[in-house]
């Protein structure tokens, strides 16, 4: 009787199919082999479901210092000069971050790095609630930045396994930057109507908790490995030139002509040169500088930097403007503030409906306009210390915002291969993110620096956002679509 080995044998699709059995090199006839067992299906509404949680909580930790920036500095005796840290800790993370998170998520496994990421963000959020000095909590924000980089990075290429069809993946992303949106608005909500600031963040950090168990099981693993190795010194001085660009931009407060001001740009463009050539040089970069050309790649990379600049830097410091110059409680600015990050939320969730007519690319350059227009409107409402000037131009910018961050995400996917979705993902969010930490440290800098008044400097840092969203809009309107 003929023994055989107890090793496993390997699969082929021939012996699934029924192929006669064949006789090995010791002459023992081999036994057929097992049919493949099919790889499992992805659940389209529990991706989208559970990525979309995600992602507004994500975004909700985010927005969380905007209403409650005064009362978080003074119990972390922060002085105004380092204001600018509560507000970039986390988006330093995400820039820094975003494109190595997208690179692994597309080569390790998306629901392992999605998982992964959200569990981080539980545990940050909940330390941040613990912190007992300014740099502890930047430091537990930049960790939250981190976390938040792997599930929003994996969360789009989640999306795109799961929804195959260009039509049920337009569906999809629409919802997702919806719900980007969502968390934009309900973040000063729920921190503004919970007392205290750290309980806050207590809430926030066990959603993310519930939101990564969850996920365990209802998500399926996907990835499109390339091979190599992850791209650690490209991530290194990327992150470096980072922190030295939104160093010197919070330094320039004081003067902007200061030589700690000129060397600390002076070494985040050497950081970035010294990147560029990383990137030129390794087997498997963060991101393909050729995808550079594509004027796909070039709106949505665009998009997001002005995204980050001319929107997000504006209105991550307008609430805490608001409550200072206008006196207006945290609880009220939160609503006040909802009128604009609410409007985003439903444009978003509908402006799906216009990308058969509208491209994402010329939604952008709409999105941007509307930003302008809205912002310009808003002009002297804070001089004259009248909330309701300001209405008008919260729904014009509301508007504009929805349509950003509806078209950001479909373009960011449609500009890359489909099976490098997360890094394309990335590479979007993460110019978005260094348009967030330069325009909020830029923000804060020209509001309290013209020595007029806050309600002069925030006139002058509406007038530069709005002159940004229109250089972006003529930007991204200009590029020519092509194959």
């Amino acid at each position: 009787m003929t023994r055989f080995s107890g090793r496993t044998i390997g699969r082929d699709r021939s012996a699934a199919s029924g192929a006669p059995s064949v006789p090995s090199a010791s002459g023992a006839v081999a036994a057929p082999e097992a049919p493949e067992p099919a790889p499992p299906v992805a659940r389209p509404a529990a991706t989208l479901g559970l990525t979309s949680a995600a992602t507004a909580v994500a975004l909700m930790t985010y927005t969380a210092p905007m209403v409650t920036l005064p009362d978080v500095a003074a119990a972390l005796h922060t002085p105004l000069s380092a204001q600018a840290w509560l507000l970039n800790g986390t988006p330093l993370g995400l820039a820094a971050l975003l494109l190595v998170a997208g690179t692994l998520a597309d080569d390790y496994g998306r629901r392992r790095v999605f998982v992964t990421g959200t569990l981080a963000l539980g545990i940050t959020t909940a330390l941040g609630a613990l912190a007992s000095s300014t740099w502890l909590f930047t430091l537990a924000r930049v960790s939250q930045g981190a976390a938040s980089a792997a599930l929003l990075a994996s969360s789009l290429g989640l999306i795109v396994h799961a929804f195959q069809s260009p039509s049920g993946r337009l569906r999809a992303t629409g919802v997702w930057g919806a719900f980007v949106s969502g968390g934009i608005a309900l973040g000063p909500l729920v921190t503004g109507a919970i007392p205290n600031w750290r309980l806050s963040y207590g809430v926030l950090g066990a959603a993310a908790l519930i939101v990564a168990a969850l996920s365990v099981r209802a998500l399926t693993e996907s990835r499109a490995p390339r091979g190599g190795r992850p791209d650690i010194w490209g991530a290194l001085t990327f992150g470096l030139a980072l922190v030295a660009l939104v160093a010197a931009l919070t330094l320039g407060r004081d003067g902007w002509l200061r030589a700690p001001v000129g060397l600390l740009l002076l070494a985040s463009a050497a950081l970035l040169t010294l990147f560029a050539t990383i990137e030129h040089r390794t087997a498997t970069p963060m991101i393909d500088l050729s995808l550079l050309r594509r004027p796909r790649f070039l709106a949505s990379s665009t998009g997001g930097l002005f995204t980050g600049l001319a929107v997000i830097g504006l209105f991550s410091f307008l609430p805490a403007l608001l409550q200072q110059t206008l006196g207006l409680s945290a609880m009220d600015t939160a609503w006040l503030f909802l009128l604009w990050s609410g409007l985003s939320f439903v444009v978003a969730l509908q402006a799906r409906r216009l990308s058969g007519r509208i491209p994402p690319r010329r939604q952008l350059a709409l999105g941007f306009a509307l930003h302008a227009a809205g912002v310009l409107a808003m002009l002297g409402a804070l001089d004259a210390g009248s909330w309701r000037r300001l209405l008008p131009g919260l729904v014009l910018a509301g508007v504009g915002s929805g349509l950003l961050n509806a078209a950001l995400p479909l373009l960011s996917v449609e500009s890359v291969p489909a099976g490098r979705a997360a890094m394309g993902s990335g590479a979007q969010q993460t110019f978005r993110y260094i348009g967030s930490c330069a325009g909020v440290a830029l923000t804060i800098a020209l509001a309290t620096s013209t020595g007029d008044g806050l309600a002069h400097g925030a006139d002058v840092a509406m007038v530069v956002s709005a002159g940004l969203a229109v250089v972006a809009a003529v930007g991204v309107g200009v590029l020519r679509e092509r194959a």
